[in-house]
């Protein structure tokens, strides 16, 4: 079994940073992609950024210059630093790990105020 642990959502203003965490435990065994996720409200679900096991990353076109993603691996951590943030990144972030199935966290909220 596999559990994910989110940390660091919360309520910023406008123009503000945030940073999240999240940290694998259980039977994780080469992660390979690391991903966080968010879903606005009335909105579906999107990718914010992956990173693979080799560092390769990529990014919303909506978050590029903003968002920075990394791992890890020591930990099965992976992080997202969110700079600049804007009222529509608003959303519950979720992460996402690959191994032979994909797992997620339980999601954590973000409020950014104008």
């Amino acid at each position: 079994q596999v559990q994910l642990v989110e940390s660091g959502g919360g309520l910023v203003q406008a123009g503000g940073s945030l940073r999240l965490s999240c940290a694998a435990s259980g039977s994780v065994f080469s992660i390979n992609t690391m991903g966080w996720y968010r879903r606005a409200p009335g909105k579906q679900r999107e990718l914010v950024a992956r990173i693979t096991s080799g560092g390769s990353t990529n990014y919303a076109d909506s978050v590029k210059g903003r968002f920075t993603i990394s791992r890890d691996n020591a930990k099965n951590t992976v992080y997202l630093q969110m700079n600049s943030l804007k009222p529509e990144d608003t959303a519950v972030y979720y992460c996402s790990i690959s191994m032979i199935s994909d797992y997620w966290g339980q999601g954590t909220q973000v409020t950014v105020s104008s």
